[in-house]
């Protein structure tokens, strides 16, 4: 399957309600955790150069942004979408990297962070040297934590104080990150990531008691 991935510009502007389209049908399937943006917002990040887009011929198949927080100390790639009948083809795998070249290529001593319920998007990270976190080791920008406003799970932000909710926290420090690790480095990073997710999935278990609408993580998340 042959698509092009590609920094985005002014000149893919008519695209940027389709994108919108695909975020909003994406969080309406998962039911969790994709805030939504509008055209004006998408257009804004292309004429700046800071998102990725991915093309087949003249259709748009994928997309993810930048967004930078508390001076552009800490950076994440957002909104990382991909039309349903190109998944599981590597293009993913391939915006994600894109994004990730980009964003050091930008903002090369920033901290790159995100937050996500997608275990896919988990493994992709890791392999690129993210590593996953406390929501205290986030940026602590308000105008960051507000944009989770419009997603359905904000509610179970603020009950606990935005110490945690169904999204799992990452970062990679880029001006840190190591040639691309090879395959065995790779898997032993995963490892790791997937021990951090049990001992996640254990601290929601013992604070069920208190925030009983966290079962819904323990649902959501398959390690």
């Amino acid at each position: 399957m042959q698509f092009e991935v590609k920094v985005a510009d002014s000149s893919h502007h008519q695209f940027a309600q389709s994108i919108c389209t695909l975020m909003e049908e994406a969080a309406r399937v998962r039911g969790t955790g994709i805030a939504k943006r509008d055209p004006a917002y998408i257009q804004k990040k292309m004429s700046a150069g800071d998102a990725i887009i991915a093309l087949d011929g003249n259709s748009v198949i994928g997309f993810c942004y930048i967004e930078s927080w508390d001076g552009k100390r800490y950076v994440a790639n957002s909104g990382l979408i991909v039309h349903p009948d190109y998944r599981k083809t590597g293009l993913a795998r391939a915006i994600k990297q894109k994004t990730f070249e980009l964003s050091k290529e930008k903002y090369p001593t920033a901290k790159l962070f995100g937050i996500t319920t997608s275990l896919a998007v988990m493994k992709i990270n890791s392999d690129l040297g993210y590593k996953p976190v406390t929501f205290s080791e986030l940026t602590q920008d308000d105008a960051f934590w507000k944009g989770c406003q419009t997603c359905v799970n904000f509610d179970i932000l603020q009950r606990t104080n935005r110490s945690m909710c169904l999204c799992t926290g990452m970062v990679c420090d880029l001006s840190q990150v190591n040639p691309k690790p090879d395959e065995a480095k790779r898997s032993k990073a995963w490892n790791q990531f997937k021990l951090f997710l049990k001992d996640r999935r254990s601290r929601i278990q013992r604070r069920l008691e208190k925030f009983p609408f966290l079962k819904q993580a323990l649902k959501d998340e398959k390690v």
